[in-house]
């Protein structure tokens, strides 16, 4: 039986050995290499660390700076849009309706990445229609000077990604179920402290599924960089395409990819230690009271 259980996950693990780690082994050994010539694209017969050292520069570390601060920035701001959302969603929405509002939410992804992100391209240009509008009413003296830079960026991948915010959160939230809330109304707690004692703890997995899901592909994105943010809003992700694309220096590339693979891991191991230790007093009054109660 243990066999048949292990033989379920075979083709998953296949599928991850061929499509995510053969292509990261790649990207790593091909880090350690060199541009052989002006036509070539790598070599891999003398190895050494001296493309990384070429990538630790100060542009990369200036790019990487601006690209931590969109994908935090703009995770958060994911979280705060979408946690409202999707609460509503899987509590206050009728269950018959919520079918077609999952439906809605994920209606942007009907449309391909590049087309969503140049149609914001059109709205935030200053002749767009937005900048007329407000110019209209009155809000603004002149045409509206947001487009190529950070904030049009952040504005962007926001709303490329909040999806994916909105998603597991719901499903969090749906876990939590009604009577545990009802339990703790009828226990005295107000509906803040319900939804901060009661359904935050127990959709955390849910948020944490959340905050990864939109913060490491918002770190390697290049496409709403290239398309929103212009020379102010460049992001790692640009770097490293215009390595593979432009200059045609795969190790290069490579080894700035890696370095960008390393550094996520180690924004969200801080993270994940930060939030361990603000955490660590809830969890031990939690467990004073259960045994108070005991």
């Amino acid at each position: 039986m243990r066999s048949l259980r292990f033989g379920l996950a075979v083709p998953a693990w296949v599928w991850l050995a061929i499509f995510f780690i053969a292509p990261i082994a790649m990207v790593v050994w091909f880090s350690f290499g060199y541009k052989p010539g002006i036509f070539g694209t790598h070599a891999n017969d003398v190895l050494s660390f001296d493309r990384y050292l070429e990538a630790m520069s100060p542009t990369f570390f200036a790019t990487f700076q601006n690209t931590l601060w969109v994908g935090v920035v703009g995770t958060l701001l994911c979280l705060v849009i979408g946690a409202p959302v999707a609460y509503w969603m899987a509590v206050k929405a009728p269950p018959s309706q919520r079918g077609l509002l999952i439906a809605l939410v994920m209606v942007p992804f009907w449309t391909n990445f590049l087309v969503r992100t140049l149609g914001w391209q059109v709205i935030l240009a200053p002749e767009g229609w937005l900048s007329s509008g407000l110019q209209a009413i009155g809000l603004l003296d002149g045409p509206l000077e947001i487009l190529y830079s950070r904030g049009a960026v952040l504005i962007g991948v926001v709303y490329n990604y909040l999806p994916l915010m909105i998603l597991p959160l719901y499903v969090a939230f749906d876990r939590v179920g009604t009577p545990l809330r009802e339990a703790s109304k009828d226990l005295g707690a107000s509906s803040v402290r319900t939804f901060l004692r009661v359904t935050v703890p127990l959709a955390q997995p849910g948020i944490i599924a959340g905050v990864l899901l939109v913060f490491i592909p918002l770190m390697g994105d290049y496409i709403t960089a290239t398309v929103l943010g212009g020379a102010q809003g460049n992001m790692v992700g640009q770097l490293v395409a215009s390595q593979f694309g432009t200059a045609q220096n795969w190790a290069l590339g490579s080894a700035m990819a890696v370095l960008l693979i390393l550094i996520i891991m180690l924004t969200i191991a801080v993270a994940a230690g930060i939030l361990w230790l603000v955490t660590l007093p809830f969890r031990n009054s939690n467990r004073l009271v259960l045994g108070e109660a005991s």
